[in-house]
């Protein structure tokens, strides 16, 4: 059983390190960004090192208080804070943002878990390298976070996810014991991989305090393109064109609806349409290549040949870096303009490519069996994954709709079901999606996760509730 943060608990971990580690937890380390989960006020703890870590958890552990590992506090599932059982200690890493070393040779670079996914980026230029992971939050989300949820992104087509880019961790375990997996091996075959079994595990399984990320030569020249497709079904046959005409040089590949394009009107007119008309569907394409390849002229290849193919209607092709940037700005504020409208459900999934188009044609119809309803799908869709949000029309709040949510996301989960597909493809699970788990995954899998929980964290401390429900919850 679990112990609440007391007083009088609250003082016995402050009496472990000094006090300039401690204070009480504030509003901006108890909510999530969607603002559907308030964590309990209790005790912050910001350790500097992985040692004072280690002493806190340690700590918590002999007297069974709940431990809610906290990064940039950029999560959307609600892994971040806990709004009921015992009151926990909040431990953040934000004052572990150390480079601890770059190896441009390896193309390896090694970081604290608090280091800021944009600095991270920043070192690897730094030294002429690429970190390619690149998401919305990137200003603030922090890469022991990215790791914890196995973060995706734009780059997944090409460079894998978060748990692709990593050779390697440095945890803390539950015990309070410390795991020195700090390894810059890319070959290493002795037994059971810990690294990842800690990624993805959003901090139930232990706190990773600092990463070995695998680093990329630079591309010599980048090529963005806006394409206007007929349907979804034509932007997979045109990435697979596209693939045929420049291999792997596909750094992204991302799907854009008209309604996206609508919300970013209505709600941040300051982002341009590059488009006289908006089209139905268009895809974003950037192209990443070294040596003499000239990305302009093969995106011109790629334009040429779609369109002889009957796949694209029109296109852009970025002259400059500020057409790019202003290209890509389009796509990275839909987020932020999906906020400002304020989704009634929203849903971070995947399915099989060859399933895509389906799913979408599916989901409209199913959702509008149900009311009227505006859907903003887009997404990563070289990888599959889609973030198809369901919204309120104009003139009704999302709150209108608080009664019906449940039922849009059982509808839409059912049909990626259906599918093959996946209701977490890149926001983890956390607590917002813990029943999903156990309506979808498969039996055997569940077993086993609570299996390795139990072992590895027998008093329940580390995250109790995200992942997999609390035992008696």
């Amino acid at each position: 059983m679990l112990n609440s943060l007391t007083d009088e608990r609250a003082e016995a971990l402050r009496s472990c390190l000094p006090q300039d580690r401690f204070a009480a937890a504030d509003d901006a380390h108890l909510r999530e960004p969607r603002g559907r989960y308030a964590g309990q006020a209790g005790l912050l703890a910001r350790p500097r090192s992985t040692e004072e870590v280690a002493t806190l958890v340690r700590a918590a552990s002999d007297m069974r208080v709940p431990v809610i590992p906290y990064g940039g506090g950029t999560g959307l599932v609600g892994g971040q804070v806990a709004e009921a059982g015992p009151i926990p200690l909040i431990l953040s890493l934000e004052k572990m943002n150390a480079i601890r070393a770059v190896h441009p040779e390896e193309n390896v670079l090694i970081a604290d878990a608090g280091v800021i996914l944009a600095d991270v980026q920043a070192a690897a230029e730094q030294a002429n390298r690429l970190f390619p992971l690149s998401l919305a939050a990137e200003g603030s989300a922090r890469i022991g976070g990215n790791l914890s949820t196995n973060a995706g992104g734009t780059g997944v087509l090409r460079y894998g996810n978060a748990r692709d880019l990593c050779l390697g961790v440095e945890a803390v375990l539950p015990s309070g014991e410390v795991f020195n997996g700090l390894s810059r091996l890319r070959k290493d075959n002795t037994g059971y991989d810990l690294r990842h079994l800690l990624i993805g595990a959003e901090g139930t399984l232990g706190i990773i305090t600092a990463a070995a990320l695998k680093l990329f030569p630079r591309p010599s020249a980048t090529g963005t393109a806006l394409m206007q497709v007929t349907s979804p079904a034509a932007a997979l046959s045109l990435l697979a064109l596209a693939r045929d005409h420049v291999g792997d040089s596909i750094s992204a590949f991302e799907l854009i609806g008209a309604q996206g394009f609508a919300f970013l009107a209505e709600t941040m007119p300051q982002v341009r349409n590059p488009w006289t008309e908006t089209p139905e569907w268009c895809v974003l394409i950037e192209l990443g290549m070294n040596g003499a390849q000239d990305p302009k002229d093969a995106l011109e290849t790629v334009f040429a040949a779609a369109t002889e193919a009957g796949l694209v209607q029109d296109g852009m092709i970025a002259q400059n870096a500020q057409q790019g940037t202003d290209f890509w700005s389009i796509r990275e504020n839909i987020p932020e303009a999906n906020r400002r409208i304020g989704s009634v459900s929203s849903h971070d999934i995947s399915v099989p490519l060859g399933a895509l188009s389906d799913f979408i044609a599916e989901g409209n119809k199913r959702i509008a069996a149900l009311g009227d309803f505006r859907i903003n799908c887009f997404g990563h869709v070289g990888d599959g994954n889609l973030h198809y949000n369901v919204f309120p029309i104009p003139g009704k709040s999302r709150a209108d709709h608080d009664v019906e949510r449940p039922k849009i996301k059982r509808v839409v989960h059912d049909l990626v079901h259906e599918m093959g597909g996946s209701v977490s493809a890149e926001h983890g699970v956390g607590r917002l999606k813990v029943e999903d788990m156990e309506r979808y995954a498969d039996p055997t899998k569940l077993a086993a996760m609570r299996a390795i929980k139990t072992a590895l964290d027998p008093h329940g401390i580390m995250n109790p509730g995200a992942v997999l429900r609390q035992p008696g919850g």
